[in-house]
């Protein structure tokens, strides 16, 4: 018996046009945008099908299109194809397309929060995030050591397990670089990124986060939600209103969540978002299961073509 998961995809995978072709042919995707729209009262349709790559890459502007693209094609898909979802788990923002997929917040809730997230993550325009790719686990501990004794360093994504996200104060950040290449590492690459995400240096806009969700109606999870802090499979309301604004200061255990649910016999991996980036993670993380991605319309017309 086949266990799915859908997994969402985080900041860094938008792209414009994202969603527009899910916008024109499927009615539920259209009214996604529309309530995004009015309920901003910001033309978030037109930055994703149009926005340019500086105006998508603002976070103010990146987490609600990327979650808007994602619940819009996240409605079509259920219009279309009969899946029996069994886990759902997002990386970073992609975590609240898979609370509203699992009941835990409405459409409404789910836009109000990424919007006072987006804001209050927008504020903090200091620090660097780098991946650093190819680096022994030993190594990576050593990089992190030695960059430390200039400055704040610590780790954001366990994105794969060749590749890590380190995030923290820039001269730190570039130190690490450097010893990562001489540690060993394939890359070690910065990533676009406004401010160290992730790290202690969220705390400031987790606080202000925290305000919001605990003004927002939250239900118990329908599915179980593999969440972003520590990997486990969460249901109850009042954790996830204490994980909410923990994660962004906290480390996304990526690698975590796809080996337990791996364990738990989920064998097929949907990815929903913009770009299939996750899909990748899938494919270097595990063995012997079935994984896709769903980007566009074409995409979503692949898998109905599998089903028939």
């Amino acid at each position: 018996m086949t266990k799915t998961a859908l997994i969402f995809t985080g900041q860094g995978s938008q792209v414009s046009g994202m969603g527009k072709d899910f916008y024109e042919k499927y009615e539920v995707s259209k009214k996604v945008f529309e309530t995004f729209n009015n309920v901003l009262s910001k033309n978030i349709s037109e930055l994703c099908f149009n926005g340019s790559e500086e105006d998508l890459k603002q976070t103010i502007n990146s987490q609600p299109c990327i979650l808007a693209t994602e619940i819009a094609i996240l409605e079509a898909v259920k219009s279309e194809l009969n899946i029996n979802v069994n886990f759902v788990a997002g990386h970073s923002l992609g975590e609240y397309a898979a609370l509203y997929e699992a009941g835990v917040v409405d459409l409404e809730s789910a836009i109000t929060l990424i919007n006072a997230r987006a804001a209050a993550m927008n504020k903090v325009n200091t620090g660097k995030m780098s991946a650093i790719i190819g680096i022994s686990d030993e190594n990576l501990s050593k990089v992190i050591a030695e960059a430390g004794k200039i400055g704040y360093v610590d780790i954001a994504n366990y994105n794969t397990p060749v590749q890590t996200v380190i995030t923290g104060e820039d001269e730190a950040i570039l130190k690490a670089n450097e010893l990562a290449l001489q540690y060993g590492a394939k890359k070690a690459i910065l990533l676009a990124v406004s401010g160290a995400f992730h790290s202690k240096m969220m705390k400031d806009a987790s606080e202000e986060f925290k305000l919001t969700v605990d003004k927002t109606n939250l239900s118990d999870a329908k599915i179980p939600v593999i969440t972003n802090v520590d990997a486990e499979p969460t249901i109850k309301k009042e954790d996830f209103r204490e994980k909410m604004p923990k994660q962004i200061y906290s480390s996304v255990h990526w690698v975590q969540t796809l080996n337990y649910l791996k364990e738990q016999g989920v064998d097929n991996f949907i990815e929903i978002g913009p770009s299939k980036i996750l899909t990748g993670m899938v494919k270097k993380t595990l063995t012997d299961v079935q994984f896709g991605g769903i980007s566009t319309v074409e995409d979503l017309e692949k898998y109905l073509a599998l089903a028939v």
